[in-house]
């Protein structure tokens, strides 16, 4: 993925809106920023408002990363309501109404729930596991039970 990683960034190096870039979140100084940014698997890809990264989960070869790339352009921020549609706008002057401890409290709520949704569905996950772990031990003890009968001894035999 390197290879094709560096080939990006050199499509897109200069330009105005697409920053392609790489953070090694395995230096010490880089740490807090890929606790920051939650990254915590290697390699992780974001996109976005450094404020707001989103994960990228496309394929990882240079064509799925430029065609993604390529679908990525200015977007609509506080300071760039010219990229805002009227909808957009709207939010934004609600967010800001809320004020600093507003929106605060409004991310980290909605962090909870994000939080609780991602536990809920690993729960899930887990449970979904063990049952599929008991499954194939209770076949294996079946299996195993019904050829303890001489059941190969009557292949044989045949």
């Amino acid at each position: 993925m390197k290879p094709d990683w560096d080939k990006l960034a050199a499509a897109y190096e200069g330009n105005a809106w697409t920053l392609v870039a790489e953070v090694d979140c395995t230096d010490a100084k880089a740490k807090p920023l890929c606790q920051q940014k939650n990254v915590s698997g290697y390699p992780t890809m974001k996109y976005g408002d450094p404020n707001a990264l989103q994960d990228y989960k496309g394929g990882r070869d240079y064509a799925s990363l430029k065609l993604f790339a390529d679908g990525l352009g200015p977007r609509c921020t506080p300071e760039r309501l010219d990229f805002c549609d009227e909808a957009q706008r709207r939010r934004i002057e609600e967010f800001k109404a809320l004020g600093k401890e507003g929106r605060a409290e409004l991310i980290r709520s909605t962090e909870a729930k994000i939080a609780k949704l991602e536990a809920d569905y690993k729960a899930t996950v887990d449970g979904y596991q063990k049952r599929f772990a008991n499954l194939s031990a209770k076949k294996e003890q079946d299996l195993a039970a019904v050829r303890d009968t001489g059941f190969g001894l009557l292949k044989v035999v045949q």
